[in-house]
């Protein structure tokens, strides 16, 4: 990703939320955007917005990533930046144990993103540069009572594209992991105010520092790999009282 110029770029789970501010901030910027997500109305209002190239997709139909990719590449006439984005978190009961639900979680979170990474992947090796961007999580750093499942989704997310950082970096591919703490998003709405919460706009723009700056990973904001360092260091003893 070239800091001082515009290019081409996919964001994938784009209606709201994360993906839909880094669309909008990408297209006042000058980039040729590709937005993916499920919902068709939120894209048409993106589109409105932003002026991006939308497509409606569901990141679990893992055999049509392929496809979608290529011709949203011939469309945009090439590609420097894909970002992953889509993620789910259902409200999960301390006594539920639901695996319809945890089977969406891993689908959405991690199979979506290995999917749609490995495309990006075979893409930018053969030409060489580009850079991958997952959306993670604080909540990968430990094993949380509250959200068993989103957390492991995480967690497996940060080990898979720091393994594909390694396999891509003598390839002059960016792999950038960012690990946001709370955000203002729909997976947030309704839920009471957060500590240290910023808006999906600020979060866009923190993230895109990071890609610019050819972060390996990221917390956003940076504040919250304090927190993580100190969830780290908590032994499981006492970690398994905490109400988190």
């Amino acid at each position: 990703m070239n800091p001082n110029s515009a290019g081409r770029a996919i964001v994938v789970g784009a209606s709201s939320g994360i993906g839909a501010a880094l669309v909008r901030r990408l297209a006042r910027e000058g980039w040729r955007v590709a937005a993916l997500a499920r919902r068709a109305g939120e894209l048409e209002a993106l589109h409105e917005q932003s002026g991006a190239l939308v497509r409606v997709h569901d990141v679990k139909d893992f055999d049509a990533v392929p496809g979608v990719f290529e011709s949203l590449v011939k469309e945009l006439g090439g590609l420097d930046l894909i970002v992953y984005a889509a993620g789910v978190m259902p409200k999960i009961g301390r006594e539920e144990y639901d695996t319809a639900k945890d089977i969406e979680q891993l689908a959405v979170n991690l199979g979506g993103c290995i999917a749609w990474c490995n495309a990006a992947a075979l893409f930018f090796r053969s030409q060489r540069a580009g850079s991958i961007v997952g959306i993670s999580s604080v909540a990968g750093e430990r094993g949380r009572k509250g959200h068993p499942v989103y957390g492991t989704t995480k967690a497996a997310m940060n080990t898979y594209l720091e393994a594909l950082r390694n396999r891509l970096a003598e390839s002059g591919v960016h792999v950038c992991t960012i690990k946001p703490g709370y955000v203002e998003t729909a997976m947030t709405q309704g839920l009471p105010k957060m500590f240290w919460q910023i808006s999906a706009d600020e979060a866009a723009a923190r993230i895109l520092a990071a890609v610019r700056a050819r972060a390996n990973q990221r917390f956003v904001p940076r504040r919250w790999g304090l927190v993580a360092c100190a969830l780290r260091c908590i032994p499981s003893f006492l970690f398994r009282r905490l109400n988190v």
